[in-house]
C-alpha cells in the first residue's frame, strides 16, 4: 500500500504539489480562524512560524509549476525541504519554549510590532527565536499536542510529500 502511495505521489508530482500547497494554507487560514474566532493572539514565534508555512506552500506552487526536467525537480526539492526545516525548526524551538518548568521561561517580551519598529531586521529575529514568556503559554491542544507541535508534525510530512514528489526519477536510459 505504502509503494503504491509513493508510486502515485510520483507520477502526479503537479497534483501532489497542488495538494501540498493546499495544506499549507489550510493550516495556516486555522491560525487565523483560531485567532479571529477563538481569541487565541499568537506569540511572535507563532507569527514567524505562520510565515514559513506559507512560504512553505508559495514553495510547493513553485514546484508545481516547473518543467518535468531534472534540474526542475532537484531546485523543487530544495526549495520545499528549505521551507519545511525552516518551519520544523521554529517550531521545535517553540516547543522546546512550551516544555520548560515555569521557572526557566524567558520574561514576556515587547510585541512583535513594537520590535520591528525599534530593532534592526537581525536584533527582531534573535529576540524572536529566543522566545519569551507569551510562547511558553499553552491555550490551545489536539490529542494532547499544541499548536506549535501540530506546526512541526505537518513541516516534517508536508517536506516528506515535497520531496517524495518532486525528487527526479531516473530514467531507463539512465539506469
Amino acid at each position: 500500500m505504502l509503494k503504491t502511495l509513493l508510486a502515485a505521489l510520483r507520477a502526479n508530482r503537479r497534483a501532489a504539489n497542488v495538494l501540498g500547497a493546499l495544506l499549507c494554507f489550510a493550516l495556516v487560514g486555522y491560525a487565523y480562524y483560531t485567532q479571529r474566532f477563538e481569541a487565541l493572539e499568537p506569540c511572535p514565534l507563532c507569527i514567524f512560524q505562520r510565515m514559513a508555512v506559507f512560504g512553505l506552500g508559495v514553495a510547493f506552487l513553485v514546484a508545481a509549476v516547473l518543467p518535468a526536467q531534472r534540474w526542475a525537480g532537484y531546485f523543487a526539492v530544495l526549495l520545499v525541504l528549505l521551507a519545511s526545516l525552516t518551519g520544523a525548526g521554529i517550531a521545535t524551538r517553540h516547543v522546546y519554549i512550551q516544555s520548560l518548568p515555569p521557572g526557566q521561561v524567558p520574561a514576556c517580551g515587547a510585541t512583535l510590532d513594537y520590535m520591528w519598529d525599534v530593532f534592526p531586521v537581525m536584533e527582531v529575529l534573535g529576540k524572536v527565536l529566543r522566545g519569551s514568556g507569551e510562547c511558553a503559554k499553552i491555550d490551545w491542544t489536539f490529542l494532547g499536542i499544541s499548536m506549535p507541535g501540530w506546526v512541526l508534525v505537518w513541516a516534517l510530512l508536508l517536506g516528506l510529500l515535497g520531496v517524495i514528489a518532486n525528487w527526479p526519477q531516473r530514467t531507463a536510459a539512465a539506469r
